[in-house]
């Protein structure tokens, strides 16, 4: 059967049928996007969308979405632990630059078997990293020193907050706090969402370096921790700081708040903090 008659028993236009995309394939950017990919494995399309950009790529974000599922990237997802449920009141704080620090251990293995952990200080209201100290045992002394050294650094916060592990709670951290008049706020026990920042942070380590590096030895972890925290502090878009990496936000909190003094109160924006203690007592 002839084309004309086909479509005329089907009702179909000839000029649609005849039709050829001229729309490129566009293959330079998917095997940009490809890159990246391999490159960012724990990043969506969203980050990835941010990181063309900053190379100069100006495409849809929608685009970028297709793409990224025409190539068959989506991140795997991991099997989730189980969440806790309840009611969880934010705390205001006051979004200045060294307001408060949050303090966490994650822990893993090297390829020995041989078990690490490391430190890590957050700062709550930029999310920087300020340190991601990796040991085969950190006490509360060893805290202390590395604390001490942000400190003539960084200067002092006007808060830390920890859970109640026991090289946080030692007569070291306590003296310490005493000595420089830092005021240290635990958590509830059991409560890590009251400690959220640093448990984000945590997972984010996890998901991105921890669980997709073999680390040979303690150098290797320290050095593959080092360059990641660098990259993150630096290059990492977080969603929650409007997709500004963690060292530009806070260079911009710095141009609006300079050394001299801070404002109290009401003056400076408050951001969400930790939550409060849920009330089981209500639910008898």
């Amino acid at each position: 059967m002839s084309e004309r008659r086909a479509c005329r028993v089907i009702d179909a236009d000839r000029k649609s049928v005849r039709y050829r995309s001229t729309q490129d394939d566009d293959a330079q950017l998917r095997e940009k996007l490809r890159e990246l990919a391999n490159q960012r494995r724990r990043f969506g399309y969203r980050r990835l969308h941010i990181l063309l950009r900053r190379e100069g790529v100006m495409i849809n974000r929608k685009k970028t979405q297709r793409l990224y599922q025409e190539e068959g990237l989506a991140v795997s997802r991991r099997r989730s632990r189980r969440r806790a449920v309840g009611t969880r009141a934010p705390a205001p704080v006051l979004a200045l630059p060294n307001q408060r620090w949050s303090l966490d251990f994650v822990h893993d293995q090297m390829a020995s078997g041989r078990r690490f952990r490391v430190l890590n200080v957050v700062v709550d209201v930029t999310r920087e990293c300020l340190a991601a100290v990796p040991d085969t045992s950190i006490s509360g002394r060893r805290v202390v020193r590395e604390l001490t050294a942000l400190i003539e650094r960084r200067g002092k916060p006007g808060m830390i907050v920890s859970d109640n592990g026991t090289e946080l709670t030692s007569n070291a951290v306590l003296a310490w706090c005493e000595e420089i008049g830092v005021e240290w706020h635990y958590i509830a026990p059991g409560r890590p969402m009251q400690n959220g920042y640093v448990e984000s942070f945590n997972g984010r380590m996890r998901d991105e370096l921890l669980n997709e590096t073999l680390f040979i030895s303690l150098d290797h972890a320290r050095v593959e921790i080092a360059v990641w925290v660098e990259d993150y502090n630096r290059e990492r878009p977080p969603s929650s700081l409007g997709h500004a990496t963690p060292a530009a936000f806070a260079a911009e909190l710095d141009k609006q708040w300079p050394a001299s003094p801070r404002p109290t109160g009401s003056a400076a924006q408050p951001i969400a903090s930790t939550a409060l203690i849920r009330n089981n007592a209500a639910r008898l």
